[in-house]
């Protein structure tokens, strides 16, 4: 799994009885920051080429066939112990139905050369189904984490912070619901990375050291995607860099000259926020809230979270048996376990699609 943050390739070998997963091992691959950036210039409307899409694509599968290799070694597995590898991929763009355009969702790593390179079965390109049947492709973590995390006495929420953030209510009785719920990490990078050339904001220190500006995150929080109701899902094409800019200089903020302390610790506040409402707009009393993705390492994002959503409880998966790092690796996992087995993998009620879909399509190892 390599999300919308790109910070690195979360690899795990899982085992499943009954559905439920059983971690083997874990492992944390590096992208390369010269493929990082093809990557970033792909996500970007009319700055891609076919040709560096095309070399994108096997360079990506490449790192990914090597993140394969290297946990395989360091569990000595061999491809006859291997049922499939699951590829999420790295998405390059989003685009969910709506605004009149053609609807879509493109990841790259080509699974071929993952194939080839580990000698493994593929399972990969798992939101198109879904998007043929209607539906936004995203988010699919929340018919695992229902499997995995479901509890019959307590509603709870899995809330996953990377790069976008979004939530899987899951309550006692009753269907499952999740959406994307707005920024999660990216902005946060980003805005780090421009001011102090760090991938990220460690512990969120520096949003802590800055007052958020009321009037900056009104502007921001007039986006239309907030409002909306699921399902919806979202990308780096609505939230960015450009979009930030646009907004600091627009005519009501452009004489406040905000510090980049002040707008870090607000683009925190707008994370918070806006995972907070979505929260308290859910059918029904949460009463717990467990946490996944990097942003469940930012001390003071789980901070004012947890403020925010008390009474609630506000813990991460570790306290369910999955470490944070690990919960969407293991997810897809679980796709191609599911895919493998002829099995619907997306909820309908959460990404609108008409019928439940088996999602993924299988890549053989080529007989030698």
């Amino acid at each position: 799994m390599s999300g919308t943050s790109m910070d690195s390739i979360d690899t795990v070998a899982t085992h499943f009885n009954v559905n439920q997963p059983a971690i083997i091992g874990t492992h944390s691959h590096a992208i390369p920051k010269a493929l990082r950036d093809n990557v970033v210039a792909l996500c970007h409307e009319n700055a891609d080429t076919v040709q560096r899409y095309a070399e994108t694509d096997v360079h990506m599968g490449e790192i990914l066939a090597d993140a394969s290799l290297a946990l395989m070694s360091q569990l000595n597995l061999t491809p006859h112990n291997v049922a499939a590898i699951g590829s999420h991929g790295q998405t390059v763009r989003h685009a969910p139905p709506g605004l009149n355009r053609v609807a879509f969702s493109q990841q790259i790593g080509d699974p071929n050369v993952i194939s080839a390179r580990t000698g493994c079965q593929v399972v990969a390109d798992f939101r198109r189904a879904d998007i043929a049947n209607g539906g936004q492709g995203a988010p699919l973590v929340p018919a695992f984490h229902q499997s995995a995390f479901h509890d019959p006495q307590h509603h709870r929420v899995i809330l996953n912070i990377g790069g976008i953030a979004n939530i899987s209510s899951l309550p006692p009785e009753g269907v499952v619901c999740g959406f994307d719920t707005g920024p999660g990490n990216r902005l946060l990078d980003d805005w780090c990375q421009l001011h102090h050339e760090r991938a990220f904001d460690g512990n969120g220190v520096w949003a802590a050291s800055g007052k958020a500006s009321k009037h900056l995150l009104e502007h921001l929080q007039k986006h239309p995607f907030f409002a909306e109701r699921g399902p919806k899902s979202t990308g780096r094409e609505l939230f960015n860099l450009d979009w930030l800019n646009e907004a600091l200089a627009s005519s009501d903020l452009s004489e406040t000259n905000l510090a980049p302390a002040d707008v870090q610790a607000t683009l925190l506040e707008l994370t918070v926020d806006s995972v907070a409402s979505s929260i308290e707009r859910l059918d029904g009393q949460v009463e717990e809230v467990y946490v996944c993705g990097g942003g469940a390492h930012n001390g003071a994002l789980m901070s004012c979270l947890r403020n925010r959503l008390l009474p609630v409880k506000l813990d991460t998966t570790e306290a369910l048996g999955i470490g944070p790092d690990w919960v969407e690796a293991v997810a897809f996992a679980w796709l191609a376990m599911r895919r493998i087995n002829r099995l619907p993998g997306n909820v309908t009620n959460v990404t609108g699609a008409c019928s439940p879909s088996v999602l993924g399509g299988i890549y053989h190892v080529t007989p030698k």
